[in-house]
């Protein structure tokens, strides 16, 4: 028995088309997109009356993969809360080039920054953005 790797990140949101438009513009493309429901679907996530919209995107390397699920029922009991110090998964990190250039576009666009671009003593150059649903990416650019 291994691991062999992550398949994908899901993320749970309200405003699909506003999260789809984000992720495209970031540069994932749109592998898949189904609506889900039924016995099955309700018995593997342990929920009742489930109906879910799925989008699953596609990295430009191919490997991982990120997973965009809109619940029409039942709806989040505790709504959204976006901060880095919060208990859980805070933020999904992209390795990426021109980290510059993409948060440039990005503010561009309406995205704000968490904080600053940043850079760590000799390796990287690391900044956090906040998109729609308050899904935080961190952008780690390796310096050569």
């Amino acid at each position: 028995m291994k691991i062999q790797r992550i398949d994908h990140v899901g993320v749970v949101v309200n405003d699909l088309e506003a999260a789809k438009a984000f992720f495209l513009d970031f540069g994932l493309e749109i592998l898949g997109e189904a609506e889900v429901e039924g016995e099955w679907a309700e018995r593997i996530i342990g929920l009742t009356d489930v109906r879910e919209t799925v989008v699953m995107f596609g990295m430009p390397d191919g490997e991982t993969k990120l997973e965009l699920v809109k619940f029409h029922t039942p709806s989040a009991e505790k709504g959204i809360q976006p901060s880095l110090n919060t208990l859980g998964i805070t933020h999904i990190a992209f390795a990426v080039e021109d980290i510059e250039g993409i948060v440039a576009k990005m503010k561009k666009k309406g995205t704000e920054t968490v904080g600053e671009i940043q850079q760590y003593k000799d390796s990287y150059k690391l900044c956090f953005v906040r998109g729609p649903e308050g899904i935080i990416l961190e952008l780690a650019e390796k310096l050569k």
